[in-house]
C-alpha cells in the first residue's frame, strides 16, 4: 500500500458514521437503506460516505436489482492496519 492510499484510508475512517457502516458491513451485507436506518444521517449523506469507503476499497458493493448490497472488504482493513503498523517500526 502506498503512502496516499494510506492517508486516503486514514482519511476515511477518520469520521465516526464511516467506522459505523464498516463495523455494520464486517459479518453481512448491508443494503444502503438499512445503514441509513442505524446511522444519524439523511440517506444523501449516507451515499457519499458509502462512496468514499468504495474508493478507497474498504466496501465493496454488489447490485442486485434494485438493492445495493455493500460489504467491508476485511483484506483491505487488514492491509491498512499492516501498512500503518509498518510506518511506525523504529530501526533497530
Amino acid at each position: 500500500m502506498t503512502d496516499a492510499e494510506l492517508d486516503e484510508a486514514l482519511r476515511a475512517l477518520a469520521h465516526v458514521e464511516r467506522r459505523l457502516f464498516l463495523r455494520e458491513c464486517l459479518d453481512r451485507e448491508c443494503a444502503a437503506g438499512e445503514l441509513a436506518d442505524i446511522s444519524s444521517l439523511a440517506l444523501a449523506s449516507v451515499s457519499e460516505h458509502l462512496k468514499v469507503l468504495r474508493k478507497t476499497g474498504l466496501l465493496t458493493l454488489e447490485v442486485r436489482g434494485r438493492f445495493w448490497m455493500y460489504r467491508t472488504d476485511a483484506a483491505r482493513l487488514q492491509l491498512v492496519l499492516a501498512a500503518l503498523h509498518g510506518s511506525f517500526e523504529l530501526e533497530k
